[in-house]
């Protein structure tokens, strides 16, 4: 007696019921297919896609180590600390509207403003070309820098244009001599 089974992606699995343990293995086969080509089908869960940094969250940190500017006033002060920011991002990946939710002061929190005001995001586009605004949050770290250590100058030797080349020369079965020779350039600069 043979059976079939339709399944969606209209594979047909076919066993005989007097041979079951080879035709079994046949029919989980045909199923772990299935699950493949259904997998492959689903569409995407989200409505509306989140906007993303282009390159990542190391690009966006990135790019705030590159353009943050320390305030002078808390450079002066020795203030460090994390600002909270709040903002908005339209539709077109800018930021419209930016607002501090903690603060360090010193001019910190405008810096971090101005910070996040910068960025551009990516926002991909939807089924129904919906236009929303998103609401995010990030947390600039205002760190003192390093103050550079004064390395004392390398003094400049000069060129005597002296070489000294020694070799040793092993004859075979003899015993070995080293030999030192020694020459001298002058070099003119002009």
């Amino acid at each position: 007696m043979i059976k079939s089974i339709n399944i969606i992606n209209m594979t047909r699995i076919r066993y005989n019921t007097h041979d079951y343990a080879s035709n079994q293995s046949m029919l989980s086969l045909n199923i772990r297919y299935l699950k493949i080509d259904m997998a492959k089908e689903r569409k995407d869960n989200h409505f509306i896609k989140k906007p993303y940094y282009e390159g990542g969250i190391t690009a966006f940190r990135k790019f705030i180590k590159d353009n943050l500017k320390y305030p002078k006033e808390a450079l002066k002060e020795k203030v460090k600390g994390t600002v909270l920011v709040k903002y908005d991002i339209d539709y077109t990946g800018r930021v419209t509207d930016a607002s501090v939710l903690k603060g360090i002061g010193h001019g910190c929190d405008k810096e971090a403003i101005r910070l996040v005001k910068l960025l551009k995001f990516k926002v991909p586009k939807g089924p129904r070309k919906l236009k929303v605004a998103f609401h995010k949050e990030t947390k600039i770290h205002f760190r003192l820098p390093k103050e550079k250590v004064k390395k004392p100058p390398v003094p400049v030797r000069k060129n005597t244009g002296q070489m000294t080349l020694s070799y040793t020369i092993k004859p075979k079965g003899g015993k070995a001599e080293t030999v030192k020779k020694s020459y001298n350039y002058t070099i003119n600069r002009s």
